[in-house]
């Protein structure tokens, strides 16, 4: 038999534009996927001027992280590279550390260190620093606008990880909602078509996934997700290898689907039909599990402190979340679609429901003390804020499946209402017969009205009631009925579903409150989903604050703070008395301070001198003046590192330079620091 599906209403439309608007808007604010790992430090430091040409450079993080043959490229002032593009794993112990080496007889001038490489949890990460070689330069090199990850490349692969997420917990969870609470559903039309849906879904999203990642962590160019090569490099990755298990283990899933609403459908047999429930449990948990896994392996759980436990924590929280918004969504299409479902059915998952919310507050409370950390990371960073928007949206959807639960204890079992509403049904004026026809059906044989009657009384009211018998001849006679005749019927046939269908909705009001309640939850289940889905993309707190404090043991220049650069002209009467002395004290802040101090002639030439000394005094506190003697490291270049600021301040800098045995001056110039 023909029907048709109920409109959704007014409020499901209402209910879905919201959480997309809020979906949207969380989207949007979104920054590009987030460092997992971190920069820490350098050698040479960023804004450092080295004497001679350093043999390498050298690059640490917060975590281990993945380098390929152009992870790091040093590039000289007119944009060529400077390095030998063979990088070096100098990781020791717990330090994470990798260098590049550089080529002989480099000039001097300001060199440019641009890095990019993919942290152990699949996220792309890059950055650049310069520093110079004998004195500061201009430089054609540009550094990057866009990070690794970002782009259009990068909001396509992260709309394809929020629907593979969605995917994921339609299709676990659709199936787990069939075998324990409601097994006819398994021939229930629109159960099937929602959790095929989600097979098809996560498939796709897989497969996209798969195709970006080598322009998501490499070019960022969209044309790059069809070069076969890029593709080749990506099955060698952890990240590329989880993604491939995935789909092998979505063809198992297919084959679960296939035998969940086609075997098990149709088996009459209680017996057999519980032992072959069993097996799809036992199957469907095992490839469940793996297919979570998979995100498991490659993502956060695989790195960071007690991977052993956090991994498989990870899969039971995924389950949980999979059959709690999965089910959710699967009895949402239902009460909808198929509004038959048993009172037994929304109790059972009431039930599968409140142990999936334990297990995700037991996991959950781990996953955060691992990411986490501490309390100042929990309102300090990203990470710890979006933590809690999905605390808070957490406690929210719990509160509407409370009163989910209250409707579910009022609801009507389908049978009483359908006595109430074949009892309180009035007949439809002018056709009493067919009226009771449509009230219940097989209810004896109705008189048989005239073909022109059957027609007004089937476009009457939406088809308030037709004659049974009308239906029943559209299935004897096919052949010998007119086309004109047949399409009547047919529109007489849906009528006839569509009005019971709608006095079943109407007659039960605990139903229609537990409707619009699983409705709501599932409205925000979106937004929740789309939290998550932007939580792993972000930096976990504990990382975040370990690099920082890495960053600041690292010593003060790899603080982004400017050195203080000043140029002071001097003149000490001799010969070769006049030029230019070219100061900088990096980083420029109290603490320790490298000093280079570059003499030049007026033509910008080295000029050798036989003696530079330096003073720092802080007039405002009483503090200097301070020496400080510098080494001569070559012709017209002098350092002195160490250099100690006790305090911040404006502070007066004197410059005194000797040319010649009698021939010196002093030059000074007020410079705030710190």
């Amino acid at each position: 038999m023909t029907t048709t599906a109920p409109r959704l209403g007014t409020a499901l439309a209402r209910l879905l534009i919201l959480a997309a608007a809020l979906l949207g808007a969380l989207l949007a604010g979104a920054a590009p996927a987030s460092a997992h790992a971190a920069l820490t430090g350098s050698d040479p430091k960023d804004g450092a001027v080295v004497a001679s040409v350093p043999k390498e450079v050298n690059l640490t993080f917060s975590e281990q992280v993945a380098m390929s043959a152009d992870s790091i490229r040093v590039l000289d002032p007119a944009g060529r590279r400077a390095d030998t593009g063979e990088i070096r794993d100098l990781c020791s112990g717990s330090v994470v550390r990798y260098g590049v080496g550089l080529r002989a007889g480099l000039p001097d001038g300001t060199y440019t260190v641009a890095w990019q490489t993919v942290s152990a949890d699949s996220h792309p990460i890059s950055g650049a620093f310069t520093f110079s070689i004998g004195a500061p330069s201009t430089t054609s090199v540009a550094l990057p606008d866009r990070s690794a990850g970002g782009g259009l490349v990068g909001t396509l692969y992260g709309i394809a990880r929020y629907v593979s997420y969605a995917g994921f917990a339609i299709l676990v969870g659709g199936g787990a909602f069939v075998l324990a609470c409601w097994p006819r559903g398994a021939s229930v039309r629109p159960v099937q078509q929602t959790v095929v849906r989600g097979w098809l879904t996560l498939t796709g999203a897989t497969l996209v996934m798969l195709l970006l990642r080598n322009p998501y962590t490499g070019s960022g160019e969209l044309s790059d997700a069809f070069d076969l090569a890029g593709l080749k490099a990506v099955l060698e990755t952890k990240t590329g290898a989880a993604l491939t298990s995935r789909l092998l283990l979505l063809g198992a899933a297919a084959l679960f689907v296939a035998v969940l609403f086609g075997a098990y459908a149709r088996r009459t047999d209680p017996k057999e039909k519980k032992d072959l429930a069993f097996g799809l449990g036992i199957g469907g948990t095992v490839v469940a599990a793996g297919i979570a896994g998979t995100w498991a392996l490659a993502e956060h759980a695989s790195t960071g402190i007690q991977p052993g436990v956090a991994m498989p924590v990870d899969i039971l929280h995924l389950l949980a979340v999979a059959a709690w918004l999965g089910g959710l969504t699967v009895l949402l299409v239902s009460l909808y679609r198929a509004p038959g479902v048993p009172r037994t059915a929304v109790e059972r998952f009431s039930k599968v429901a409140f142990g999936s919310v334990a297990v995700l507050v037991a996991t959950g409370i781990y996953q955060s003390w691992r990411q986490v950390g501490s309390w100042s990371a929990l309102t300090g960073t990203r990470y710890g804020q979006l933590l809690l928007v999905k605390i808070g949206l957490m406690c929210v959807l719990v509160g509407i499946a409370w009163i989910s639960r209250r409707w579910t204890r009022r609801l009507a079992d389908p049978t009483t209402a359908e006595a109430t509403t074949a009892e309180a049904e009035p007949e439809t004026e002018g056709s009493g017969e067919a009226g009771e026809a449509g009230e219940a059906e097989g209810a004896g044989e109705p008189r048989k009205p005239g073909k022109d009657g059957e027609a007004e009384e089937a476009e009457e009211a939406e088809g308030e009631a037709a004659p049974e018998e009308a239906v029943e001849e559209t299935a004897d006679a096919p052949a010998a009925m007119a086309p004109e005749r047949a399409a009547q019927l047919a529109r007489q046939q849906a009528a006839v579903a569509t009005a019971r269908r709608k006095r079943e909705r109407d007659a039960d009001p605990e139903r229609a409150g537990l409707r619009r309640s699983v409705l709501t939850e599932a409205a925000v289940a979106v937004v929740l989903l789309a939290v998550t889905t932007v939580l792993t993309s972000t930096e976990p707190g504990r990382t975040e604050e370990e690099a920082g404090q890495g960053t600041a043991a690292a010593g003060p220049a790899a603080v982004p703070d400017r050195p203080v650069d000043i140029r002071l002209p001097f003149d000490t009467g001799g010969v070769e008395g006049k030029g230019v002395v070219r100061l900088s004290l990096d980083p420029g802040r109290t603490g320790a301070n490298a000093l280079h101090i570059f003499v030049e002639r007026p033509n910008g030439k080295p000029l050798d001198v036989p003696e530079i000394k330096v003073a720092l005094t802080l007039e405002a506190k009483d503090v200097g003046p301070l020496p400080v003697a510098p080494d001569r490291i070559q012709t017209g270049h002098w350092s002195a590192s160490g250099v100690q600021i006790p305090m911040p301040g404006e502070w007066r800098i004197q410059v005194t330079v000797r040319t010649s045995e009698i021939d010196q001056t002093t030059i000074d110039k007020n410079v705030k620091i710190g």
